[in-house]
């Protein structure tokens, strides 16, 4: 399935800064990956049966990418869908400072939600997610990904205590802006979350 995945998305390498603040040499095209939806059939499929089985009874992704993948999960499932809205970019230098926000119209006091996005790198649109969950009184339950890059996925599910669901993985590192060797090298950076 990952190759599957992988031959959907356009992928570059260069010196990138992510929403989360870091820096990595590895943009992937995800967008592309909703161009023809059908062909997502097997792997949606796949990541729903994955989360049936934590009871969940709403389905939610951060804008854009990951809300897609959510309402083709929750249409799976038959669950509730909802989505975060980014509300603050994230600034320089700041690693994990993006803030969403659930807007008021998804009701999701004691429901028990999986947390759903496209791609997983840094994890910091499944953080601020998670956050802003918490704050509408839900009940995460576990966090899924069509695509797991590197294994920070792996720290948020861990630090809040949440399954996590995969459908496939990709090796991949990020640096801190302040150890960054493409940075030490003068290489351009280009900045990807404005």
């Amino acid at each position: 399935m990952r190759d599957e995945l992988l031959s959907m998305i356009g992928a570059r390498r260069g010196h990138f800064r992510l929403e989360s603040g870091h820096h990595g040499d590895l943009w992937l095209e995800v967008d592309a990956l909703f161009r023809r939806p059908a062909r997502l059939r097997p792997a949606i499929g796949s990541l729903a049966r994955r989360l049936a089985a934590h009871g969940v009874e709403a389905i939610c992704g951060p804008l854009s990418g990951g809300a897609f993948v959510a309402q083709m999960v929750a249409l799976e499932l038959d669950a509730e869908f909802c989505y975060t809205e980014r509300t603050a970019v994230p600034q320089a230098g700041a690693l994990y400072s993006a803030r969403y926000r659930l807007p008021p119209e998804f009701a999701v006091n004691g429901r028990r939600v999986a947390v759903v996005d496209d791609v997983i790198n840094a994890g910091s649109a499944v953080r601020a997610t998670l956050s802003a969950l918490h704050d509408a009184q839900a009940v995460p339950v576990a966090i899924g990904a069509l695509l797991m890059l590197g294994r920070n996925a792996v720290t948020v599910a861990k630090d809040h205590g949440l399954a996590l669901e995969v459908v496939a993985d990709l090796d991949n590192t990020l640096w801190p802006p302040r150890n960054c060797p493409l940075c030490a090298t003068g290489t351009p950076l280009e900045d990807l979350i404005a």
